[in-house]
């Protein structure tokens, strides 16, 4: 598992499922960086439409932050995209 990733154990003693869980990512703001992200993270949830999310880029517009707080129902569905998100190309940071 890549570092940051949360484990199910942490996740069960620190939340109570179905919550809101606050993703956001930092990447390169190339290639249609928050389509990707958004793809990955709808893919992860097994979202039917793609997740409400916000955009955030930085003054000289060389990154962007995209914001989600879905509802997940598991422990594992955190995990799911955490993993995703962690392939997706260009990105920098995620918390």
């Amino acid at each position: 598992m890549p570092d940051g990733i949360p484990t199910i154990e942490l996740l069960e003693s620190t939340h109570n499922f179905p919550c809101r869980y606050v993703f956001k990512i930092i990447g390169k703001n190339v290639n249609d960086f928050p389509g990707r992200v958004v793809t990955a993270m709808r893919s992860a949830l097994e979202a039917s439409a793609d997740p409400p999310h916000s955009l955030r880029e930085t003054s000289g517009g060389r990154h962007v932050s995209v914001t989600f707080e879905p509802v997940v129902r598991t422990p594992h569905q955190v995990v799911a995209a955490y993993s995703a998100l962690h392939l997706t190309e260009d990105v920098v940071m995620i918390f």
